[in-house]
């Protein structure tokens, strides 16, 4: 019975890294897309990243190298292309299956939103992700990708 559960579970792993080998994110994790509660974080396998962090809409998030626990560098243009990360004031952060290390908030000194940090990095999104599951923004203009739970997120970008 036991090599039975094991050889299923090595099939369905396989199926899983087989299907994800073309897209950009896989679905092992989470359904990328699947829209979850708002201040939800989930992880999905990105062919070039490997796991990493998403929204509640399934959108990477990414961390910028010259952020702090309680400090964003980024503020005026710089959130009209990378948006915050935010909950409602007095809001929770929920990890999803997988997502595993510190999650916090603080409040933005520029407008009182209340963002979320993994690892002590404040979270944003690019909008030069156009739909669940890319990850064009690692790189640009000192944002990385917020990498797998378990490791620190990525705050050096790839050239």
């Amino acid at each position: 019975m036991t090599l039975v559960r094991t050889g299923g579970l090595l099939l369905v792993m396989i199926l899983v890294v087989a299907c994800s080998a073309g897209s950009t994110a896989s679905p092992a994790l989470t359904a990328a897309g699947a829209s979850q509660a708002p201040g939800t974080v989930t992880v999905v396998i990105t062919t070039a990243f490997g796991p990493i962090l998403t929204g509640p809409t399934g959108h990477a998030l990414y961390v910028h190298q010259g952020d702090s626990a309680t400090t964003s560098t980024c503020t005026g243009g710089c959130l009209q292309a990378w948006p915050a990360f935010t909950v409602a004031a007095g809001g929770v952060v929920t990890p999803g299956p997988n997502a595993r290390g510190t999650f916090a908030t603080f409040v933005r000194a520029d407008d009182g939103t209340t963002q979320v940090t993994y690892q002590g990095m404040p979270l944003y999104y690019w909008t030069g992700d156009s739909k669940a599951g890319d990850v064009t923004g690692h790189g640009v203009n000192g944002f990385a990708v917020a990498s797998v739970p378990g490791f620190q997120p990525a705050v050096t970008p790839a050239h």
